[in-house]
């Protein structure tokens, strides 16, 4: 059995009552916050029958490991994830959507990849094991509860993965500053995975050589390039446009 982990924040902790409220041992609360907000959350917490636990500041920070915990930090239970991509998808009907970040080494911008990954309805989020960031608070705070619900699958081999995606029909498309057509040029409406690396570095040159295509996100003022959320959100969104969604 796999030992507890802590989610904070209202997002996370919400979302882990709402979907899995079995698995919540306990939840500490800043007794001092008496906000609409606070009494909404606990209200729900009384609701789906967790057990309440007073807390002040400092031990809400120390639980955490970080200041941004909203007042609100839950012990949980893992809960049953699908082990396997494979199985995953087997289990998709239509046209599958993943995102495949390639070198996103930084919590804060997978946690709101996963946000937007969520939200878009992408299927799985999928990452190398190497020079990537794994789930822990920080990104299940930034995800807003995505982190519970989004499946998130870290690889040995990324470009053997992709390999692996090609032989289900899966078309690979990497984003590139220096590619010849924009993603509003191509067409999402199939199978899909479409491909981001970290900023400034982009994707490493294996994994651009095992991409299908390449496309562009068009740049218009003085920054060169976005956030890989952001950058995220603008390929996944056009995914769904293409597809009526």
């Amino acid at each position: 059995m796999s030992s507890p982990k802590v989610l904070f924040g209202f997002h996370a902790v919400g979302v882990r009552l709402k979907t899995a409220p079995q698995s919540v041992i306990e939840i500490y609360y800043e007794a001092t916050r008496r906000d609409a907000r606070m009494r909404q959350f606990l209200e729900r917490a009384n609701e789906a029958g967790a057990r309440l636990i007073e807390a002040d500041n400092l031990r809400l920070a120390k639980l955490c490991g970080s200041h941004g915990h909203q007042g609100v930090a839950a012990r949980v239970e893992p809960v049953a994830q699908i082990h396997s991509l494979d199985d995953l998808l087997d289990a998709v009907t239509g046209p599958a959507l993943l995102l495949v970040l390639d070198g996103i080494t930084d919590p804060h911008n997978l946690g709101a990849c996963l946000r937007v990954a969520d939200g878009a309805g992408a299927h799985a989020v999928i990452a190398p094991k190497d020079h990537a960031a794994g789930i822990n608070a920080t990104v299940a705070k930034v995800a807003s509860g995505a982190a519970e619900t989004m499946p998130y699958f870290m690889v040995t081999n990324l470009a053997r993965t992709l390999g692996e995606l090609k032989e289900r029909s899966i078309w690979i498309t990497g984003t590139s500053d220096d590619a010849p057509k924009t993603l509003y040029q191509v067409e999402f409406t199939g199978p899909t995975a479409i491909v981001l690396g970290a900023e400034g570095a982009g994707m490493r040159q294996l994994t651009r050589k095992t991409c299908d295509q390449l496309v562009r996100i068009p740049m218009h003022g003085a920054v060169e390039s976005l956030n890989v959320s952001v950058a995220s959100g603008v390929c996944l969104y056009e995914a769904l446009r293409q597809r009526g969604l």
